[in-house]
């Protein structure tokens, strides 16, 4: 009897695309303020909201792919995501009003892109 592997996508991939797209929307807005494009003097919550939700999205999304189908391409998203907690943990510390910020804040990217990357890929796992 022959066994046939199917490929298929971690079942957390969504999460991950998710994680991405709040860290690009934050990145986004970070950028537009500190090039002066768009003033949040009256809205800066709407930046920390956004920190918030990259943060719990990353969360959720790590948590999900130790546990989600096929193990072993869920698991790799998971550990290549997984590094980005250290900057993202470390920004509310290290000031904002200097260039260590954003230069902390893009620390996280690669690991960000990884994660979706390997997400998205398929997995030969029978399970």
């Amino acid at each position: 009897m022959t066994w046939r592997r199917r490929r298929r996508r971690s079942t957390a991939a969504p999460l991950f695309v998710i994680a991405a797209s709040a860290y690009g929307a934050n990145a986004a807005l970070g950028t537009a303020v500190a090039a002066k494009v768009i003033d949040t003097r009256n809205f800066r919550w709407v930046h920390h909201a956004l920190y918030i939700a990259t943060c719990v999205t990353t969360g959720l999304a790590v948590a999900a792919g130790l546990w989600a189908r096929p193990r072993r391409a869920s698991r790799r998203a998971a550990l290549a995501l997984l590094p980005a907690a250290a900057p993202l943990a470390a920004i509310p510390y290290l000031g904002t009003h200097s260039a260590r910020h954003p230069l902390v804040a893009l620390t996280a990217a690669p690991f960000i892109v990884a994660g979706v990357v390997c997400s998205r890929m398929p997995s030969a796992d029978r399970k």
